[in-house]
């Protein structure tokens, strides 16, 4: 019994030592990151402000922001976009070419849409597919504060590498 013992508080000794050893090295590696990732961050998030998309694809719908709870959307499509995809909403490149689809009914805070598109909760922006082609443009207030605190490594919006 008493070696069983000892065995146990030999391995959570062992345990608690892997643990402090190893949290130094994640910090290191965040600061590590931090400055190799630096000027593409800031990029990254002054690209975030503004979203310029032009759409190709079939649908029809359209919707206004005027931050989230002042938003309406309404109408199907489903489109391949060039130009500024806008905010990110997650640690991701932000690519000037992808595919944006969106459908169903959006008023306020109510949203049933089924949507993989981000959209800055104080997002001003416009939007409308009309047959085969469209757009969506808009600035992110949220995302002007990521960009200037990013200056002082202060990641608001949770998107830095």
């Amino acid at each position: 019994m008493k070696k069983s013992l000892v065995k146990a508080v030999v391995l959570a000794v062992a345990l608690a030592t892997c643990a402090s050893v190893a949290a130094p090295r994640k910090a290191e590696a965040g600061v590590l990151s931090g400055i190799l990732f630096y000027i593409p961050n800031r990029v990254f998030d002054l690209l975030d402000i503004v979203r310029l998309r032009v759409r190709v694809g079939p649908g029809i719908s359209a919707g206004v922001r005027a931050t989230e709870p002042l938003s309406a959307y309404v109408g199907l499509h489903s489109t391949i976009f060039a130009g500024l995809p806008g905010p990110r909403g997650k640690t991701k490149i932000p690519w000037p070419i992808g595919v944006e689809s969106r459908g169903g009914v959006q008023a306020s805070l109510l949203d049933l849409t089924d949507s993989k598109t981000y959209y800055d909760p104080l997002e001003v922006g416009l939007e409308a597919q009309a047959g085969i082609v469209g757009f969506n443009i808009g600035i992110g207030v949220m995302e002007i504060a990521d960009f200037v605190l990013g200056f002082l490594l202060i990641d608001i919006q949770n998107d830095d590498f």
